[in-house]
């Protein structure tokens, strides 16, 4: 078993210096030797087993189960080594692939019930547990970094600015935010730019401490949560928002969701779509993502998303993709996450806070040394209805940053 693992993760890992230590005292090196080194030991022949028989799943286990421990580094530093590779999957595992991109149909297959479910595996988690690692807006998605410096909570306040940038919102203007979590950026719409605004989410623990939120800061009158899926809320609106929701809706659902969205937008009416994707062709959920952290979610690649938009008979007249942002977002959270570790550990357990790091560590490496992006698609039913240059986005920012800082608007940081 020693030799098989070594001759395997040689022919793997072709780049960096990571070590590894078999269960039976055998110590191995991998790579060109560039780069920091990093050491990982396996305490057990179960999970060497597991991790030649499908790396994808096992590696995220045996971490969470303690299996797979580190010697020198840390786990994001193995995972940027890993997801670093010239081939990113290993050649033994090309058949695991493959099925999983053939019956990735099922697993995406998110009919109302099975998206409640999927929805609060994740997000109903002890809201506290959010709370040590998100600004204070708790914004659960990409911020946008103006600056290399930017703190965590400039970079989310700069996002949500740029977002209502592109969306061109003015007072009185109705707007519907589509998966909108803890309520930051609909308070944000209504409070900064004077809209009247619904958000829908399937999460009760988010409908909840939105709504306190809305109330606190004296919003509830426009501004209102409901617990209610995106196929049925009644229209029209004159501005229609999503973010770090669409990753949820499912690739076989993509024509439902557009249609909606454009039955649900008024005639002069704009939208922007905020989500995760993949640089590359359509593939598949990473196997360990999809068990334990959001079950039924996939990035889509534009090549998926673009043929359902015209479908549904939408222009599409901006796309961003914002590279390094995210990654920049999840190694702000990871730090603020383990800062605190010994706090989640005591909301759940050991394994649970191992199963966090895992997940923030490898969802930054996806972006730092993979495929992974998020884009902003800027939507209309018909044209001439946002400027013709994209010089209009950066002075709707300097005029929202006025906005900002009149102290009758300053946003209110959520109680932690």
């Amino acid at each position: 078993m020693d030799k098989l693992l070594r001759l395997l993760l040689g022919q793997f890992i072709k780049r960096g210096a990571l070590t590894f230590t078999t269960a039976g005292g055998l110590t191995f090196s991998c790579g060109d030797g560039t780069g920091p080194p990093v050491h990982a030991r396996f305490t057990s022949t179960s999970a060497q087993r597991r991790l030649l028989s499908d790396p994808e799943l096992a590696l995220g286990e045996i971490y969470m189960d303690g299996e797979l421990t580190m010697e020198r580094g840390t786990i994001a530093d193995l995972l940027a080594v890993v997801m670093d590779q010239p081939d990113w999957t290993p050649r033994w595992t090309k058949l695991h692939g493959w099925m999983r991109y053939l019956t990735r149909s099922l697993h995406q297959f998110n009919p109302r019930p099975r998206s409640r479910d999927n929805v609060a595996h994740h997000y109903d988690l002890d809201g506290r547990l959010y709370s040590l690692f998100l600004d204070a807006d708790k914004q659960y998605s990409c911020a946008y970094y103006e600056s290399p410096d930017a703190s965590l909570d400039d970079a989310q306040l700069a996002k949500k600015r740029h977002i209502a940038a592109k969306l061109l919102v003015r007072a009185g203007h109705h707007v519907l935010d589509i998966g909108s979590g803890w309520g930051g950026l609909a308070l944000y719409l209504a409070e900064t730019c004077g809209a009247d605004v619904t958000g829908v989410t399937l999460s009760r623990e988010q409908l909840q401490v939105a709504g306190n939120r809305a109330a606190e800061r004296g919003l509830s009158s426009t501004t209102r949560f409901l617990l209610e899926d995106y196929r049925d809320i009644p229209g029209p609106y004159d501005r229609i928002v999503s973010v770090g929701m669409f990753e949820h809706v499912g690739v076989t659902h993509y024509d439902t969701y557009f249609r909606r969205c454009a039955e649900l937008l008024g005639p002069d009416g704009v939208m922007l779509l905020h989500s995760i994707g993949r640089s590359e062709g359509p593939g598949f959920t990473n196997p360990w993502i999809a068990k334990y952290i959001f079950p039924g979610g996939y990035l889509p690649a534009l090549s998926e998303v673009l043929p359902a938009i015209e479908r549904a008979g939408l222009l599409v007249c901006d796309i961003e993709i914002l590279r390094l942002h995210y990654a920049e977002t999840l190694k702000a959270w990871r730090e603020r996450f383990l800062a605190r570790r010994e706090d989640a550990e005591r909301l759940y357990d050991a394994r649970f806070v191992r199963m966090w790091e895992f997940y923030l560590a490898a969802s930054e490496m996806s972006f730092r040394k993979q495929n992974t992006m998020v884009f902003q698609i800027q939507l209309t039913k018909r044209q001439g209805i946002v400027p013709i240059t994209r010089d209009y986005i950066m002075r709707e920012e300097q005029r929202l940053r006025g906005v900002e800082e009149q102290p009758a608007t300053q946003l209110q940081a959520a109680g932690e």
